[in-house]
């Protein structure tokens, strides 16, 4: 998996690069897609026309990695829920954080950084 970081800026060539990857996230709100994806992932990936690396991100649910190729977190937060994960879930991973450690983060007033 990829290491956390501070941020991702999401810039027009950040959503130009994930703009396959967001297609595929967001198409999972829809329950026959996701049904489709849960069958066969890696063929799911294949007509979204991700890129290798892309492809890989979903596959082994490297949430940092796919920000860094571009992906939105309103999307990708889509795939999360297929696998039962909360935004918090989330967050936790990139802050380099356990679920439970962002959590008390943003409750005592969101500072997660020094």
């Amino acid at each position: 998996m990829s290491k956390a970081r501070d941020n991702y800026v999401l810039d027009v060539s950040a959503v130009r690069r994930g703009y396959a990857l967001n297609r595929l996230c967001g198409s999972l709100t829809d329950p026959e897609n996701r049904r489709r994806f849960l069958a066969d992932e890696a063929a799911y990936c294949d007509e979204y026309g991700l890129s290798p690396e892309q492809k890989r991100a979903i596959l082994e649910r490297d949430w940092t990695a796919m920000m860094e190729l571009g992906a939105s977190i309103f999307y990708t937060v889509k795939l999360a829920m297929v696998d039962r994960k909360s935004l918090q879930d989330l967050g936790g991973v990139f802050t380099g954080m356990s679920t439970e450690e962002f959590i008390a983060a943003m409750r005592s007033g969101g500072r997660i950084y020094g």
